[in-house]
């Protein structure tokens, strides 16, 4: 069932009072971290310790365990960052709608992994806006690999060098809108794919979603990969990067004209 934190907000002389801390709720962003699907990848885990990074920056944060968080499309709205930790799972159109309505309006999106690029291989709405899918992984888990950096107009990911990790190495159908923020190298290991030319696989990027923010990382096949510092310092500039959309879009004013994007009518 769903679980709720209220995050580190105690002053150091101890609880606040009401009038504070209802002026502290109302100041700190909110975000869902929703986890589940296949246990392979250790969500609960992940979940806990995406957690602990979110109340380290002040978040109020909910964690659920069930996909029905996304049944309530105003609750999610109302949100500034929605995280999804949940791998191959089936899920309701009408939840896949509301998730994508509030990150049109503005609430961030972030993720990794299976946790966010491979949550429903049915659903292409949901690909559609994550912007990518999970296809392979050559060589399964303990291929070792580099994670190249890009020096982009991006400067989330400014002064993280490159570096190597051990794990699954991700193969996914990408958005071409993305902006790339960090690559890696294929082929590694042998396979039907190494005949053709090298590809400079995305692993981080940004992009938007009417005027929400989506992050994304293909690192994080369980727990001691998400807790590696650099992946780390990763996922915690991308949510708070995602998160802050929605302050922005409100303070230049922006919306996403017309009614809310509810997908294609013929994969549904």
């Amino acid at each position: 069932m769903p679980r709720s934190g209220t995050g580190r907000m105690e002053r150091a002389g101890g609880e606040p009072d009401n009038d504070t801390w209802e002026a502290l709720q109302s100041m700190s962003k909110q975000a869902l971290i929703v986890w589940g699907g296949w246990l392979g990848h250790q969500p609960q885990e992940v979940a806990a310790i995406f957690r602990n990074v979110l109340e380290e920056e002040g978040f109020r944060v909910e964690v659920s365990d069930t996909l029905e968080s996304f049944a309530d499309g105003e609750k999610l709205k109302s949100l500034d960052l929605i995280v999804p930790v949940w791998t191959m799972g089936q899920i309701e159109q009408a939840w896949v709608n509301n998730v994508s309505a509030a990150v049109q309006a503005g609430t961030g999106l972030a993720g990794c992994h299976g946790g966010m690029c491979d949550s429903f291989r049915m659903n292409v709405d949901w690909q559609f806006m994550t912007g990518g899918q999970w296809v392979a992984h050559p060589g399964n888990d303990g291929v070792e690999y580099v994670v190249n950096i890009k020096h982009s107009s991006s400067p989330l990911l400014e002064g993280i060098e490159d570096f190597t990790v051990k794990s699954e190495q991700y193969y996914l159908h990408v958005d071409p809108a993305v902006e790339v923020l960090a690559t890696t190298r294929f082929p590694v290991v042998p396979g039907p794919h190494s005949l053709n030319k090298a590809v400079d696989m995305p692993v981080v990027w940004t992009k938007r979603w009417g005027v929400g923010r989506v992050f994304y990382c293909s690192l994080g096949h369980q727990a001691n990969i998400v807790e590696m510092p650099q992946v780390k310092t990763i996922m915690r500039r991308g949510f708070l990067w995602a998160a802050d959309g929605k302050r922005l879009a409100a303070e230049t004013a922006q919306a996403a004209g017309g009614e809310a994007y509810t997908g294609m009518a013929d994969s549904q």
